[in-house]
């Protein structure tokens, strides 16, 4: 009943067929690596940082560009940065959660010496933006000690696209940042570590995807379990055909071929 397959149109679709779960199945696995290598990387890189001593390093020598990005790899390392504070455009940022409560983060831009500015949030108060009035600037040139912070996308940690009033910053990213300074910006933000009485230090905040997971490598595994799928469709439907032909060849047998009447 099953001699069919040994014809020359069966054994050229039973060898497609597995070429299609071979390369479903090898391309599966590639993908997989990738996840593996991305989860490897990630974790490697907390290790690092969690193993690392806390002695700061100047932010140039972590953002040596105005290219450069906070990574995964650089979320939460201790880093100084030397400037002027710009009252004139210090920031509130609304509806940022501490230790369970509600609040909002005080942020003022320091000016560096290369003419960008860093976001330095300079600490944290609980309730209403403009509740209170917010903490001194320090004038003249300062040294900043704080962790780097990757820059906010907006839905991630309270932070919004816009609708706030003058004053008021939603997302603290590069962004949202050059329609509201006459300067260009750092990548990211600093938190420091030293803050004024009445406000609280912000903790190093994880970047969107969990602990700095990235999203590509969940995507990675998404496409190992869409190739797995494809090999496991491939198998399914060459002995959904076998089946059927045999199925055929016996009614042949049995005179009960339609085509014979």
């Amino acid at each position: 009943m099953y001699r069919f397959l040994l014809t020359s149109r069966w054994l050229g679709g039973t060898v497609v067929a597995l070429v299609a779960v071979a390369v479903c199945i090898w391309l599966g696995s590639w993908q997989l690596g990738r996840f593996e290598d991305r989860v490897s990387t990630h974790q490697d890189a907390a290790r690092s940082a969690a193993a690392a001593p806390g002695e700061a390093v100047p932010l140039g020598s972590v953002l040596a560009t105005a290219q450069s990005k906070v990574g995964t790899d650089t979320v939460g390392r201790a880093v100084t940065a030397t400037g002027s504070y710009d009252p004139a455009h210090q920031l509130l940022v609304p509806n940022r959660t501490v230790d369970g409560r509600q609040g909002y983060y005080v942020l003022t831009p320091l000016r560096t010496a290369d003419g960008r500015a860093v976001a330095v949030v300079r600490g944290w108060a609980a309730g209403s933006p403009g509740a209170a009035p917010a903490p001194a600037v320090p004038s003249g040139e300062v040294t900043v000690t704080g962790r780097l912070q990757a820059p906010e996308t907006s839905g991630s940690g309270g932070a919004v696209a816009g609708g706030l009033p003058s004053g008021q910053l939603g997302t603290i990213s590069p962004a949202a940042l050059v329609n509201v300074l006459p300067y260009g910006t750092y990548d990211g933000w600093v938190a420091a570590d030293a803050v004024p009485a009445g406000l609280t230090v912000v903790p190093t905040v994880q970047p969107q995807g969990g602990n700095g997971l990235s999203l590509r490598a969940f995507q990675n595994l998404g496409y190992t379990l869409e190739w797995f799928v494809f090999a496991g469709f491939v198998v399914f439907m060459w002995f959904r055909l076998v089946r059927r032909e045999a199925e055929a060849a016996q009614d042949r047998v049995l005179g009960l071929d339609p085509a014979l009447d």
